[in-house]
């Protein structure tokens, strides 16, 4: 019975919600903790639930708007797929936005990562993935210079490294994800336009070729309730 009263904000809440068209804002959040009789924190916690589920996103400086039900993209984990190849089997319309491409120096993380020396020049490639002109999606990719030099790219090149790879007959073997719930960091806020620390689904990921040399390391961020992953597993024993 201790839950009855948080229960019963989540009912209100989703009420507020339902009645409230898509794309409009939601009384600040001062207000509406006022309005419903509770504390922002309590508020907040109580609204997370509908942001995994898509039905709401919260704007850095802007408020808190309805998205209203959104299609989500429903696929398993068993064969590496670009986003773009996945939204086209499932018939769903993305976008790219914020295509950044750049040569940099490998810190730290990265230099573990793809097994190369502190400070080695890499290649760095992020983009927001985008579904009805919402973002849902934020990617970063490193790569070898070696593996990708800036003058490989081709001009229609829309960030998908993956699917690039795979179109010159690069002989990928296998990758290796770690998958995680976490708190956006502020450039991760401010690129998929929600609050920093809002929850995120995170993967970041090495790619190997045939030699089992790393040839990519990336990072992926997901907003939830826009994407359903899932494993097939066969039973052991």
């Amino acid at each position: 019975m201790s839950n009855f009263p948080f229960q019963r904000l989540q009912i209100d809440l989703a009420a507020l919600i339902d009645r409230t068209s898509p794309g409009q804002r939601l009384p600040s959040e001062p207000d509406l903790a006022k309005q419903l009789g509770v504390s922002r924190a309590t508020l907040r916690d109580a609204m997370r639930t509908f942001e995994t589920q898509g039905l709401i996103r919260r704007r850095q400086g802007s408020g808190t708007f309805v998205v209203g039900k959104v299609q989500a993209l429903d696929s398993g984990l068993e064969v590496l797929e670009s986003l773009e190849t996945m939204a086209k089997r499932f018939g769903l319309e993305i976008s790219v936005s914020n295509l950044s491409v750049e040569r940099v120096a490998a810190d730290q993380n990265t230099a573990e990562n793809l097994n190369l020396a502190l400070g080695a020049p890499v290649l760095s490639v992020r983009r927001v993935i985008r579904t009805d002109g919402r973002p849902v999606a934020y990617l970063a990719d490193t790569l070898p210079v070696d593996v990708l030099p800036l003058s490989d790219l081709p001009i229609e090149f829309h960030g998908s490294v993956l699917d690039l790879l795979l179109g010159r007959g690069d002989p990928l073997k296998t990758s290796r994800a770690n998958i995680s719930a976490i708190g956006a960091t502020a450039d991760v806020a401010k690129a998929l336009e929600i609050q920093r620390g809002d929850v995120l689904l995170h993967f970041y990921s090495q790619l190997f070729d045939e030699r089992g040399k790393v040839v990519d390391y990336s990072l992926s961020y997901f907003i939830p309730g826009y994407f359903n992953f899932h494993v097939v597993r066969r039973v052991g024993g």
